[in-house]
């Protein structure tokens, strides 16, 4: 169950002078691409999943499958959830199995975009989840990812990264030194200065968005500059797209015949990117040095007084709705006893993403609304008990 904390992959990268790929996937053909890829290269990796591609996919049916591949990997593997526009939007992916969050502030100006990232910041950390933020703009300029980042670049100034990462506390920082979303037009020119001064003032993992259309030697230097988690779609796109053209080329009729090779196609340029960036073979590594990313088990087993069964009902469907909105619950399940003459009656079964959640979700006003008002007055005699569970 190699789902590792991407705190502890990208500071190892950064350590070690590697980027590790952050791949957007819109499908299922991606999902299976990109992890054959990092299984074939031995080689950390994470998967996103960007807010701007919604459209394409439901995002609670992709990220069920998201960790389910995550889970059965033999490679350590984040799951991030890239370009997230809100609050809610951080609060989602967490509940849903991100381990990493994006908030992207960017467009905002520089109070905004701190007041917003801090708020994200405190509420992720509350989840034990690590947050990138954004400084600077990178606009789009040609492709299907163009056309959601409208307007001219903006680039990161070093003084006000430093503010910025200060004042909000992210992990990693996205800056903006040249790239583009979606295809470049011409030869991209970057600020390698810019981003050396950055690198050296802030000495945390860089990030950059818009890698598709730059040079071996361009990516190169990036990393050696701080850059160690590169946000790569486009070309991915652009790799199956070209598949299923030369499949349309060839008499293809069905669905399965436009397909058929897409996801050899998309592997093959997620495997020529791991190891121009580095990553390639560095999975043990990760593997030995990373936290474990391992979900709890909150159990509460309990029975009533002064409730009829109907209300105990009514109670437990309110703390569903309510306790699964709380940030770093992944699911809430509510049981009642098969055998009636069982010690306790009723149960409830919490997920928590991460062990720090026992605290935040403790301490959040709608449990203890929740728990003061509507269950402890009727629960007097109860058990509870956080498992981390076993797994293979």
């Amino acid at each position: 169950m190699p789902l590792v904390h991407m705190r502890d992959m990208l500071q190892h990268a950064h350590r070690n002078r590697y980027a590790v790929g952050a791949f957007d996937l819109v499908s299922l053909e991606f999902l299976e691409a990109i992890m054959a890829g990092a299984e074939a290269a031995r080689a950390p990796v994470i998967l996103s999943l960007a807010e701007s591609h919604f459209e394409y996919f439901d995002f609670e049916l992709a990220m069920a499958a998201t960790v389910a591949a995550a889970r059965r990997a033999s490679v350590p593997v984040a799951i991030h959830l890239d370009h997230g526009e809100h609050f809610d939007s951080a609060v989602r992916g967490i509940n849903l199995g991100c381990n990493g969050v994006m908030i992207d502030a960017s467009h905002h100006p520089l109070e905004e975009n701190i007041a917003l990232t801090r708020q994200v910041v405190e509420m992720a950390h509350a989840c034990g989840v690590p947050v990138e933020g954004e400084l600077g703009y990178v606009p789009g300029v040609e492709g299907e990812d163009a056309e959601r980042h409208p307007g001219d670049v903006v680039y990161t100034s070093v003084e006000d990264a430093k503010r910025y990462v200060d004042e909000t506390g992210v992990d990693f920082l996205a800056v903006s030194i040249g790239t583009v979303h979606g295809r470049m037009k011409g030869e991209p020119k970057l600020d390698f200065d810019r981003l050396a001064e950055i690198d050296a003032a802030l000495g945390i993992p860089l990030v950059i968005h818009g890698g598709t259309g730059l040079s071996d030697e361009q990516f190169r230097r990036l990393i050696e500059r701080g850059v160690t988690k590169i946000n790569y779609y486009t070309a991915l796109a652009d790799a199956a797209g070209r598949r299923m053209q030369d499949n349309a080329g060839n008499d293809a009729r069905s669905y399965t015949d436009f397909t058929r090779g897409v996801r050899d196609a998309i592997r093959e340029e997620v495997v020529r990117c791991i190891e121009l960036w580095g990553s390639a073979g560095q999975a043990d590594a990760v593997l030995d040095t990373a936290e474990r990313w391992e979900p709890v088990e909150h159990v509460i087993l309990y029975n009533v007084e002064g409730l009829t069964d109907e209300d105990v009902e009514e109670m437990m469907a309110e703390g569903r709705r309510v306790l699964s909105k709380i940030p770093g619950v992944l699911r809430v399940g509510t049981g009642q006893a098969v055998k009636e003459d069982a010690q306790y009656r009723f149960c409830w079964l919490v997920t928590f993403c991460h062990p720090a959640v026992i605290d935040s979700y403790r301490d959040h006003p709608d449990h203890r609304r929740f728990a003061d008002e509507r269950f402890r007055p009727y629960a007097g005699g109860r058990v509870s008990i956080d498992y981390r569970m076993i797994e293979d």
